[in-house]
C-alpha cells in the first residue's frame, strides 16, 4: 500500500528518535549495572528493548507503505556521569521526544491515517508513563537526599 510521502517521512523522524533513545538508555543502563544500581540498571535496560521493539513496528509500518526506513540517522544522545545528571538527561529527552510523537500523531490524524496513529499512541502512553517514573525518580532524591535513594537502588532490579 503507497503511503503519502509526508506521513513515511514522519515516521521516519519517530524512528530516529526511538533509535537515539535505545543507544541512551542502554548506555545508561549498562553504567547503572556497573555502579551496582541494579534497580535502575533493569528500568533502563527494559526502556532500550521496548525501544526496539517500537522501532521495530516502525520499520514495518513504513515497509507497509512502501517507504524506506531510514536506520542511518540518530540523534543527540544525552549521557550523563552520575546518577541524578543521568535521570535529568532521560527526563530531557523524553520532554524533547513527546511533543514530537503528539505532533505526527495529529499529522496522522488529519491525513487519515489512523493505523500509523494509533501505533503512534500506544508509543506515546509508554513515553509518558518513563517520563512520570523519571520524575518520581527526580522526587524521591529530594525528598530522600541522594545517598538514601541510591540505597534503595542497590536491590535486585525485577
Amino acid at each position: 500500500m503507497k503511503g503519502q510521502a509526508n506521513i513515511v517521512a514522519a515516521l521516519n523522524e519517530v524512528l530516529t528518535i526511538e533509535l537515539t533513545s535505545i543507544n541512551q538508555y542502554f548506555l545508561h543502563a549498562r553504567m547503572y549495572k556497573n555502579w551496582g544500581l541494579n534497580k535502575l540498571n533493569s528500568v533502563c535496560y527494559k526502556k532500550s528493548i521496548k525501544d526496539m521493539k517500537q522501532a521495530d513496528e516502525l520499520i514495518e509500518r513504513i515497509l507497509f507503505l512502501e517507504g524506506l526506513p531510514n536506520l542511518q540517522m540518530l540523534g543527540k544522545l544525552y549521557i550523563g556521569e552520575e546518577t541524578v545528571e543521568m535521570l535529568q538527561c532521560d527526563s530531557k529527552f523524553q520532554l524533547e521526544q513527546i511533543p514530537k510523537l503528539k505532533n505526527v500523531i495529529a499529522l496522522c490524524e488529519s491525513e487519515q491515517d489512523y493505523v500509523s496513529r494509533d501505533l503512534l499512541e500506544e508509543i506515546l502512553e509508554y513515553e509518558e508513563e518513563h517520563l512520570d517514573w523519571l520524575e518520581t525518580q527526580e522526587y524521591q532524591i529530594s525528598a530522600l537526599g541522594l545517598e538514601n535513594y541510591l540505597q534503595t537502588q542497590v536491590g535486585s532490579g525485577d
